[in-house]
């Protein structure tokens, strides 16, 4: 039987260990993020999203990421006081993490392997690839970087109702 997303560990921004069992439930929205990229400004529609719906029981979860053009350069700290001070990101952010390669992070490996790529590619090609999760925790759908987080509204409402 396939592990499940809520089966993984992951470290939040501050260094807390963080359960993914805690978002059992909810719908969810899983980014690669990075503060320095052309769609480094997509953290206000997150932000949008996480204001509009986390009260009807929606998450969007941030995962700084250095793979792509080394676009998140900064420490944990750094990064969280940019997401804050420039976009206002109350929403959750992780660590910083690898999602290609050797050393991706497990809760990544399974996302691209439930929801493949174009031509089912597994890697992630660029900063702000969103991965869209049910209540179930299955994976919906994956979305590219250049999906604005306001073209995936209908989505999340879905999922919701």
């Amino acid at each position: 039987m396939t592990a499940s997303i809520y089966d993984h560990q992951c470290v939040s921004i501050n260094g807390d260990k963080v359960s993914m069992s805690e978002y059992q439930g909810k719908v969810l929205l899983i980014v690669n993020t990075a503060s320095k990229c052309g769609f480094t400004p997509q953290f206000k529609g997150l932000e949008s999203l996480h204001e509009q719906f986390s009260a009807q029981g929606f998450e969007v979860l941030g995962f700084p990421c250095n793979q792509f053009g080394k676009q998140d350069p900064g420490s944990s700290a750094e990064i969280s006081e940019f997401c804050e001070l420039n976009y206002g990101v109350s929403f959750p952010m992780f660590e910083k993490i690898e999602v290609n390669g050797d050393h991706t992070d497990p809760l990544f490996k399974q996302l691209k392997s439930e929801a493949p790529g174009l031509m089912g590619s597994n890697g992630i090609k660029w900063n702000f690839t969103k991965f869209l999760i049910d209540s179930e925790g299955k994976v919906v759908k994956r979305f590219a970087s250049t999906t604005t987080p306001e073209k995936i509204t209908g989505e999340i409402e879905k999922l919701l109702s």
